[in-house]
């Protein structure tokens, strides 16, 4: 079944992981994507580790787990394009593509010709996707940017954590994913732009911009109320209780949205009489007297053990849920039913299989497919040359003589 994006072309030039997880998203979603690698180093991320993928000699491979989570559904081919030759060869395959997708600092491409103003006019239909650390324009725009720096300057750091502890960042790099997902969802719009008209354009994405957008509400309150938004921890600024609280025997998140919520869990908690105290009977009450609701609340889930409260809770209605490790979220039911876990064939891997996190979009007509693991280096490098840019066996061992490419047959063992 053909995907929703089945016959676009995706030239990424792209590695690290926020572009990557934009072409790994139109991978999933039926595009076709090229990864354009440097030969004999190719993307950063093959080598951040341990751990690495096995062998099947038992020994670690040269793809890193952090690279095999953003590169599925791409083939990749070897090509260098600061050389004379590289550079023909990737217009060639530009002809043929409907996305050109990279994250150089600013300015680097254009050195070569390979910028959106250089290819715009030979390719008019081009959508051409620049993803950096602070965007095209503006007094930083040729800093080199990473997730770390953006959610420290993007004040996400100042907002995460204890209230009197230091400065916190998010456990993944969720600037370089919600990145992605903002290129991903630019260039969605771009193309449907460019099949109506046939103009392609330039899709502007920031690991900065990204972050300050997802400040959401703590932006908002700041802009209406003037005032710094402070580190609290697990409690949330607008919504009182919204947080996680100790149980007799472990954690639990409890998530009460409205005051009816609240009622109900005061009725669990034996404690019906919080509901009708006029400190505590709306949410803007329970915001002025938070310390003080939070003081009953504690003491009273303390009481009970986390599987007894989640079981009364639910039963009633008041979200709450547990906090999981990540081995406990893939053994977890609801998470094994929607297969949020996927094995895809890898023959050199121990096993013959990778396990991957899967795509989270479910679609009634045209789902994602899983087509191809995530390339070793160059391990497309003659099928596509051959395919897209008309090169002959003769061609391609020329240009492997001389460094213009690297091919995945020609690679050291373990490379």
């Amino acid at each position: 079944m053909a995907g929703p994006l089945d016959g676009v072309r995706v030239l990424d030039m792209s590695r690290i992981l926020a572009a990557p997880t934009g072409t790994q998203i139109l991978g999933d979603l039926g595009a076709e994507v090229i990864k354009v690698e440097k030969p004999g180093a190719g993307d950063d991320t093959r080598r951040w580790g341990p751990p690495f993928l096995t062998g099947r000699d038992g020994e670690p491979m040269a793809e890193s787990a952090y690279y095999l989570s953003s590169n599925r559904n791409k083939r990749s081919v070897a090509i260098d394009f600061t050389t004379e030759d590289g550079r023909a060869l990737l217009l060639e395959m530009l002809a043929g593509c409907d996305v050109l997708i990279e994250n150089f600092r600013t300015g680097t491409l254009a050195r070569y010709g390979l910028d959106y103003e250089s290819l715009r006019v030979r390719f008019p239909g081009l959508v051409y996707c620049s993803v950096t650390g602070f965007g095209q324009d503006g007094p930083y725009a040729r800093r080199a940017g990473y997730d770390y720096l953006a959610q420290a300057m993007g004040g996400i750091m100042s907002i995460t954590g204890a209230p009197d502890g230091p400065p916190m960042k998010v456990g993944v790099g969720i600037t370089d994913v919600t990145t992605g997902l903002y290129a991903t969802i630019g260039i969605l719009a771009a193309l449907r732009h460019r099949d109506r008209t046939g103009e392609g354009q330039h899709v502007d994405a920031s690991l900065l911009d990204t972050q300050v957008s997802w400040l959401i509400n703590e932006a908002t309150n700041y802009f209406l109320s003037g005032e710094r938004p402070m580190r609290r921890g697990n409690a949330h600024p607008n919504i009182v209780p919204y947080r996680v609280y100790a149980t007799a025997d472990g954690y639990v998140v409890l998530a009460v949205g409205n005051d009816a919520q609240f009622r109900r869990w005061c009725e669990v908690a034996g404690r019906a009489e919080l509901a009708d105290d006029p400190r505590f009977a709306t949410n803007a009450a329970r915001i002025a007297n938070r310390d003080a609701i939070d003081a009953e609340i504690e003491a009273e889930m303390a009481r009970r053990g986390s599987a007894d409260w989640l079981a009364r809770l639910e039963e009633v209605g008041v979200p709450a849920g547990p906090v999981n490790h990540i081995d406990e979220v893939f053994d977890d039911p609801h998470v094994r039913a929607r297969g949020m876990r996927i094995e895809m064939d890898y023959p050199d891997a121990a096993g013959g299989s990778v396990a991957l996190v899967a795509s989270p979009l479910k679609f009634s007509a045209t789902p994602v497919s899983y087509r191809y693991p995530p390339p070793r280096l160059g391990e497309h490098t003659r099928e596509i040359l051959a395919a897209f840019a008309a090169c002959t066996p003769e061609d391609i061992t020329r240009m492997m003589a001389s460094g213009v490419i690297s091919a995945r047959d020609a690679a050291p063992p373990g490379g």
